[in-house]
């Protein structure tokens, strides 16, 4: 089996797949990769199990190399990326030879990078998962010199493929759906919250981010509270002194802030991405047209295959041409003198 060798890593580095569902009961948030999606077009592009893990980089990569050639490919945040010297563009499928270095730099646009090999990462799960989760005390970051093993490649001879590029990284427009206590804040409240637009704040990590704004508190009617409830990423909490926080993948699973409404899960990749200064805006869609917005990762991932592109490439430049079968079967040798 590959072993994956981290000589170099950036303070953000974490295994994570797509989390683990069904121990909210117990205290435990799923966790799991804080830009899902980034998880389902790596998987797209490797044509491998989506529940796979990778290694999840905030703002900052590293340098790796393997015991044996794998393919790998680089998703969500756009962060610049080398072989050796040689560029590895974002969004494609590559080749790393046993030995080479790649060098995954600072984030270019967005916050979460991830570096997914073919045979995904085979650390030992923790209750039906791989991933980190920092809060609840599981896994921890991953360090210089730490060595970790790689499943085999169960595609090792596909096409390089590639993905167009991504517009969740500017921020923009977020739709968001009423919940449990949108109507604590009254309509006045709610019209100046959609008509503002915010900041994404330096202060965040991956149980949420805070927004920052110009002018007055959003704060409830009357100064209502309520007894502390289920929470879930993308619930938009404030504060007592007005200030709001979007929920992100290791959030608690119980809050006693009230909530003016939840980011729509199409959406909160684009939170996830926002890089402190990204402007946000937030418009209101009642519960029926959320509910036509869902997408289970099934039918993302049959979406995201289907945008998939063959990369074609000058043979001159490709390093890793001979662990291609590029002449196979045999002919009697008459085959163009035959009608």
């Amino acid at each position: 089996m590959p072993k994956l060798t981290i000589h170099s890593a950036g303070p953000g580095l974490t295994i994570q797949d797509l989390g683990r569902p069904g121990w909210k009961a117990q205290g435990l948030s799923t966790g799991g990769a804080a830009d899902p999606l980034a998880l389902l077009e790596g998987a797209a592009l490797l044509g491998t199990n989506p529940a796979d893990a990778a290694i999840e980089m905030m703002g900052l990569g590293g340098t790796f190399s393997t015991s044996e050639g794998v393919r790998f490919t680089l998703t969500g945040a756009v962060m610049q990326a080398d072989i050796d010297g040689e560029n590895a563009a974002h969004n494609c499928t590559h080749f790393l030879p046993a030995g080479a270095e790649l060098s995954i730099r600072g984030a270019q646009k967005g916050v979460y990078g991830y570096l997914r090999f073919a045979g995904g990462m085979t650390t030992d799960p923790i209750m039906d998962s791989r991933a980190t989760h920092l809060t609840a005390g599981i896994g921890a970051r991953l360090q210089a010199g730490d060595t970790l093993p790689l499943g085999p490649d169960p595609k090792r001879m596909a096409a390089p493929q590639k993905l167009p590029p991504s517009d969740r990284f500017k921020g923009g427009m977020i739709r968001i759906m009423p919940g449990p206590q949108t109507d604590f804040f009254d309509q006045q409240t709610q019209t100046a919250f959609s008509a503002m637009t915010f900041l994404r704040s330096a202060k965040g990590n991956r149980q949420g981010i805070r927004l920052d704004y110009e002018g007055g508190d959003f704060s409830t009617t009357g100064g209502l509270t309520h007894v502390s409830d289920l929470i879930v990423p993308g619930d938009i909490q404030i504060t007592g002194a007005g200030v709001p926080y979007i929920l992100l993948a290791e959030c608690q699973t119980i809050g006693g802030y009230p909530r003016i409404g939840s980011v729509i899960p199409a959406d909160l990749p684009k939170i996830a991405q926002a890089a402190p200064g990204t402007p946000l805006r937030f418009q209101f869609l009642s519960l029926a047209d959320a509910d036509t917005t869902a997408q289970s990762y099934d039918a993302q991932l049959r979406a995201i295959t289907k945008m998939c592109q063959p990369i074609i490439r000058d043979p001159h430049d490709i390093a890793d041409l001979l662990r291609y079968q590029l002449i196979s079967g045999a002919t009697p040798g008459d085959d163009l003198e035959r009608p």
